[in-house]
């Protein structure tokens, strides 16, 4: 199964976050991903000054594996496979310090907070999603409980290394993992206690409030004693301490970030493809070469036009066979490749590429899907959109994946963001004045926001389901101003 989520990133960037879902079967799982962005002539955008380079230029991908998924209750079970690996993790270290060690304690202390913070955020979202108010004071406590039980057995923990033996290095990476928790129980709460005081008051929601309220309080003691920092209304100290919180998110995930060794794909058939072409070309010089030297004899002025206008016509062959054999390679090959490790063990592989294309060649599912988000009749065609073709294939081989994995993993993320800034250089101004007559008869000019649309059509294959989702993105000149699923 694919999935896929939409949003606007900042003012020139839409977020596009991939789920490649396997279906643990301990076979390859192979997902294909095609989308079709139609973009208005008037932007200026086509392959004299928008090729392959200037959109790869455009795009960004991370790529990472899965959190494995856990409810807050189980992970809060002493039992729990995440706390009993960490703790017995944090015990090779004291009694065994071996390189190999440390590094699975480090491993398992950044999966331990992954996995909790991944927790913490669906159980948020979950209780967002209710309407009774029943079954969110029953979801509050489970999520006020268990988050105070996760993080007192975690910090219990930390007495198994707090040992002379330890060093202090070693010890700091317990306390990163700490202090990110705590921060992301304020950030999770902090957003939950908006949501009710925008709710209209009740004695359940007081009551709801008051536990969200309790769980920060006691949190932000904690973080105090243990001195860890908190906004303060202060430019410089927040602006410091949201970069370290940033950091502090990449060190935790950096266990299920994949790095991307992207290659040319299709090297090897493309040459011999173009050795093809050349050697084609040559038979034509030599076969004309070789009859006119027969009819008109060795030194002749018709032999030395013949010969002039045949070298002529074999490059202007060997290009358009070139040509050709590059255009029909874009059907069958990618771009770009690049593998999915795990460590030193290649479980995947991911391939795209890139294409103007013409709308004759535009699936007719697409088009009516295009036609259908349409404000006036055949707007694609009196507008004169250009089509763009992304095209992304993924192979993962679950059964590598479950070897070379501790947790089970479920397949991997992608959050592809595709920057929008060159749509934006021919755009007009981002408001426009509009005279109009109002109805006491006096003269108003009203600004006017000057919009754009672009629509991507993503086609998600997988295990033989095809299924499309459709997104517009509103532009002005001043960057994005919304995406939308259709």
């Amino acid at each position: 199964m694919i999935s896929i989520q939409a949003k606007k990133h900042d003012n020139f960037s839409v977020e596009f976050k991939f789920g490649f879902n396997c279906k643990e079967n301990g076979v390859k799982d192979d997902f294909s991903v095609n989308a079709w962005m139609f973009v208005p002539n008037s932007l200026d955008i086509n392959p004299e000054n928008y090729g392959k380079k200037q959109f790869y230029r455009d795009v960004k991908s991370n790529v990472r594996l899965i959190t494995p998924v856990y409810l807050l209750r189980e992970i809060a079970q002493e039992t729990s496979m995440p706390l009993t690996s960490l703790k017995k993790a944090l015990e090779r270290v004291v009694t065994t310090p071996q390189q190999s060690d440390l590094d699975s304690y480090e491993y398992h202390l950044k999966m331990f907070a992954a996995i909790f913070k991944s927790a913490l955020r669906d159980h948020a979202s979950h209780l967002r999603s209710v309407r009774s108010l029943d079954s969110a004071e029953y979801l509050v406590d489970d999520y006020v409980g268990n988050a105070k039980l996760v993080l007192s057995r975690f910090r219990d923990l930390y007495k198994i290394i707090d040992v002379p033996t330890v060093s202090d290095r070693t010890r700091s990476y317990f306390r990163l993992c700490d202090e990110f928790m705590s921060h992301v129980v304020e950030m999770r709460t902090v957003r939950l206690i908006k949501v009710v005081d925008s709710s209209s008051e009740s004695a359940s929601l007081v009551r709801i409030r008051k536990a969200f309220a309790g769980l920060l309080a006691g949190e932000r003691e904690y973080m105090a004693m243990r001195g860890y920092d908190r906004l303060n209304g202060d430019p410089d100290h927040d602006r410091a301490l949201v970069y370290h919180h940033g950091m502090l998110k990449k060190f935790i995930e950096s266990e299920l970030y994949i790095s991307l060794d992207k290659k040319r794909d299709g090297v090897a058939v493309e040459q011999i493809y173009y050795s093809i072409a050349a050697g084609v070309a040559m038979i034509f010089a030599t076969a004309v070469a070789w009859h006119t030297q027969v009819r008109y004899g060795n030194i002749t002025w018709p032999l030395f036009v013949v010969l002039v206008v045949s070298y002529m016509l074999k490059d202007r062959i060997k290009d358009l066979l070139r040509y050709y054999f590059a255009h029909r390679l874009g059907d069958k090959y990618f771009d770009k490749k690049a593998s999915v490790t795990i460590g030193n063990n290649k479980v995947g592989v991911i391939k795209e590429g890139f294409d103007f294309i013409s709308k004759s060649r535009t699936p007719a599912v697409v088009m009516n899907m295009r036609d259908r988000a349409s404000s006036v009749e055949d707007e694609s065609r009196i507008f004169e959109e250009k089509v763009m073709l992304y095209r992304k294939h993924v192979i993962i081989d679950d059964a590598a994946m479950a070897r070379n994995a501790e947790y089970p993993m479920r397949g991997i993320n992608e959050i592809m963001r595709l920057h929008l800034n060159r749509f934006t250089h021919k755009m007009d101004n981002a408001e426009v004045p509009i005279d109009t007559i109002d109805e006491d008869d006096s003269l108003t000019t009203y600004s006017i926001q000057k919009i754009y649309h672009v629509h991507i059509i993503f086609q998600l294959q997988h295990d033989g389901e095809v299924e499309y989702h459709q997104f517009r993105i509103t532009m002005t000149r001043n960057g994005v101003q919304e995406i939308d699923e259709i």
